[in-house]
């Protein structure tokens, strides 16, 4: 019963990339909101990057991410439109080891209330690669807004019962080198 909320809040290591051909660093205001909302909520910012819309770009930044035993949770915001352009999806699905197809589903299912039949062009995604979990929401401030706020600020609570993303997640090492499991308990 390791996905039952266990224990007290564990801060998660999150990286966020944002995903643009129209933005840069300065002006990513999509970034900033997830970035905020992270850091609010008592997770540790451990990384933030930007990349051009392009398939091998992203790949390229989230497999660092993937293999970084630091990491364990990346969001990605941009790129999950349907124009010629939105490769995030392209890019993204490969690199899983398993999709979370209900996140998808309940994004697009929150944002119908927000911006109406709209949201059936999102490509919201997420899921588990390597023990990382990426979820990559569209590139507007308001998704990042709803994503974090309706879906994800309580998933990635350990508290939040009866299950959340916590125990899925590869435990960081502590600095004496062994394995800490955000429960308490040794893998």
């Amino acid at each position: 019963m390791g996905h039952l909320a266990q224990c007290s809040f564990h801060s998660l290591n999150i990286a966020v990339l944002t995903i643009s051909d129209t933005r840069t660093f300065d002006t990513d205001s999509s970034g900033r909101t997830l970035c905020e909302r992270v850091q609010t909520a008592g997770h540790r910012l451990i990384d933030r990057q930007w990349v051009r819309d392009d398939v091998y770009q992203i790949r390229a930044a989230l497999s660092v991410w993937i293999a970084d035993p630091a990491v364990q949770v990346v969001l990605t915001t941009g790129g999950t439109g349907l124009t010629p352009r939105d490769n995030t999806p392209q890019a993204v699905l490969p690199l899983l080891d398993r999709e979370v197809t209900g996140f998808g589903e309940l994004f697009r299912h929150i944002s119908l209330a927000e911006i109406g039949m709209s949201s059936l062009q999102s490509r919201a995604l997420a899921g588990m690669s390597n023990g990382v979990l990426i979820c990559c929401v569209p590139g507007s401030p308001g998704a990042c807004r709803t994503a974090w706020d309706q879906i994800l600020r309580e998933q990635l609570d350990s508290r939040t019962a009866p299950c959340n993303f916590v125990p899925h997640l590869k435990p960081l090492a502590s600095p004496a080198g062994t394995v800490v499991d955000p429960c308490g308990v040794r893998p």
